[in-house]
């Protein structure tokens, strides 16, 4: 029967670990939730199928933690109607119920740390994310929210905060390796913080094209790997527009490690640089045969300290367009050897 539950107290819960539940309550009516009140109520349940309802628009610390992680017979989702989360609401909330194909609405406009980490991390089935409405992010938000969802196909028209936080997309899109394009207007985030796109799309193997990234406000770390091993990518932003790069400490590390499709890469604008900001920004791109940037203040002294790798095992000729006045060495970590120079 449904418990007649409307305030909620730390680990109210049913036992967890029952793998011979095969439905619970149709609905948990309560509207205002306490921390940790539903923490890991149908946790490993297996063969549980469906999900009650969840209308609370009230949520707390840790509320939905873990509620359904491991039940790998669920097969869909509720709709989730707050607004406003709380600190870890949703994390792992489904992670790796193995058959969940579909998911409810997510309303929420306003996060809170790690709400949502993990929250559908190896739902393998999963073909379609839910949109997520959300403009004021906070840490670690969505950090591998959907890692490892293999079957993900259909991402959301975008995700519309201009203004992001420390990690807030770290992982999230990492290994889902059936990916094929994300909208070009999916990231419309002008101004970035430290290690917000830190491997979000990494291992995407089936990605072709990426979306456009219009920011001129970066940090440290803020792109480090976002593509890496995407080996079927060829489609790039014709540049990457922020021109001071100063501060922002491995912003684009690694960025397109190992893409082997990718030909042409992004212009690069920045004239003023920071300590390893390309570190091995196309190493591995092994057909990539056009590079654009216009970094001044590039010297046989100090080259390693901003480009080291970021060209070694690319195409072994193309063409190379430098500012004018700058003298790059010949080498893997500047201008390959075989390659045209050209002055802008």
């Amino acid at each position: 029967a449904t418990p007649e539950i409307y305030t909620l107290s730390l680990h109210d819960a049913l036992p967890i670990y029952c793998s011979n539940l095969t439905s619970g309550p149709t609905t948990l009516p309560a509207t205002t939730l306490q921390n940790s009140c539903y923490y890991e109520m149908f946790s490993s349940c297996s063969n549980l199928a469906s999900c009650p309802s969840l209308p609370a628009t009230t949520l707390a610390q840790s509320c939905y933690e873990d509620m359904f992680s491991y039940c790998s017979n669920l097969l869909s989702g509720p709709n989730l109607p707050a607004t406003t989360l709380a600190q870890n609401c949703y994390k792992r909330m489904f992670v790796s119920c193995s058959n969940m194909t579909t998911m409810g609405t997510i309303s929420a406009t306003t996060l809170a740390a790690n709400c949502c980490a993990n929250m559908f991390q190896y739902c393998s089935s999963l073909k379609t994310a839910p949109a997520l409405l959300a403009t004021t992010l906070a840490d670690n938000c969505y950090e591998s929210m959907f890692e490892a969802c293999r079957s993900l196909t259909s991402l959301p028209a975008s995700l519309p905060a201009t203004t992001l936080a420390p990690n807030c997309y770290k992982n999230m899109f990492s290994s889902c390796t059936s990916l094929t394009t994300v909208s070009a207007t999916f990231l419309p985030a002008t101004t970035l913080s430290e290690s917000c796109y830190y491997h979000m799309f990494k291992s995407c193997t089936k990605l072709t094209t990426t979306p456009n990234l219009p920011a001129t406000t970066i940090a440290p770390n803020c792109y480090y790997e976002m593509f890496s091993r995407c080996t079927d990518l060829v489609t790039v932003p014709t540049a990457l527009p922020a021109t001071n790069l100063t501060g922002a400490t491995y912003c684009y590390s690694g960025m397109f490690l190992e893409c082997t499709k990718l030909e042409t890469a992004p212009n690069l604008p920045a004239t003023t640089l920071s300590n390893n900001c390309y570190y091995a920004m196309f190493k591995g791109c092994s057909k990539l045969k056009s590079v654009t940037c216009l970094a001044t203040g590039i010297s046989e002294s100090n080259y390693l300290n901003y480009t080291d790798k970021w060209l070694n095992g690319v195409a072994s000729t193309g063409t190379f367009t430098k500012a004018s006045g700058v003298d790059w060495p010949r080498n893997d970590n500047g201008i390959p050897v075989n390659w045209t120079v050209n002055v802008q």
